[in-house]
């Protein structure tokens, strides 16, 4: 047994080993709230197919940005694109992809990007789980899964983004020793996602106290999503594991 199953558990998790969704995924979220304004309509229809990922596999991630980039980096679900756009900010030497199928948020994070003159950064549109097995094996530093539908009621759970088959994605784009981090104010779904990783072969849980999976990741910035969880009285975990080596 090695060390990772000796770890005690967020004492408020709870484990649910229910099997996992392995069709070929479809999107369960909304992909359109109100009608988009004209100006947001001319992002999606003129920056984004810029910076969509090119159809079929992908020989090198590093090739589709304007610059050379030490590291490529993908965040799922970027939302309002807060985070995403903090680290882009602040490490403008990495390549990010962003993943946001619901369109109000992609045209909200394209106008910011266009009028910052941010270039770091390549898209996705669509589910998350269909575009991963099109990345070159290894080509990832990091994926970040931050505050991600919980898809609380127990039919629904099979819909969460977090699975076996999903996991063994991740740690096929990532590189040995590349890092994962989850997020979430549901304690069922840290839960979920915990009893996931430590069955994993591919992936190591770093944390060992309680303290690792409550105190913020570091540069850490609140959004807006987990300002309004914590003041309802929930309380955010912050797990990371790392891509163990072959």
């Amino acid at each position: 047994m090695t060390a990772r199953f000796c770890k005690k558990t967020p004492a408020s998790k709870t484990i649910d080993m229910t099997d996992d969704y392995e069709p070929d995924r479809a999107f369960f979220g909304r992909r359109k709230g109100k009608a988009l304004r004209e100006g947001q309509n001319a992002m999606i229809e003129g920056v984004l197919p810029r910076l969509r990922l090119p159809e079929g596999e992908i020989a090198d991630l590093r090739t589709l940005f304007p610059h050379p980039v030490t590291a490529v980096r993908l965040e799922i679900g970027f939302g309002g694109g807060e985070h995403l756009l903090h680290r882009m900010r602040e490490s403008p030497e990495i390549g990010f992809i962003g993943v946001e199928p619901f369109i109000n948020g992609m045209a909200k994070f394209l106008a910011i990007i266009e009028r910052e003159g941010l270039t770091n950064i390549r898209l996705w549109d669509a589910d998350a789980a269909l575009m991963l097995p099109r990345l070159p094996a290894g080509s990832l530093d990091a994926i970040d899964l931050l505050y991600p539908d919980p898809w609380p009621k127990r039919r629904q759970r099979k819909r969460r983004f977090v699975s076996e088959r999903t996991l063994s994605l991740f740690a096929r784009a990532l590189r040995e020793g590349g890092r994962f981090r989850f997020a979430s104010d549901i304690d069922d779904y840290v839960g979920w996602t915990l009893s996931r990783l430590l069955r994993s072969a591919d992936f190591d849980w770093t944390d060992a106290r309680a303290d690792d999976w409550r105190v913020p990741y570091p540069g850490w910035i609140r959004t807006r999503y987990e300002a309004k969880a914590i003041a309802a009285g929930r309380v955010p975990s912050y797990l990371t594991a790392l891509r163990r080596a072959s």
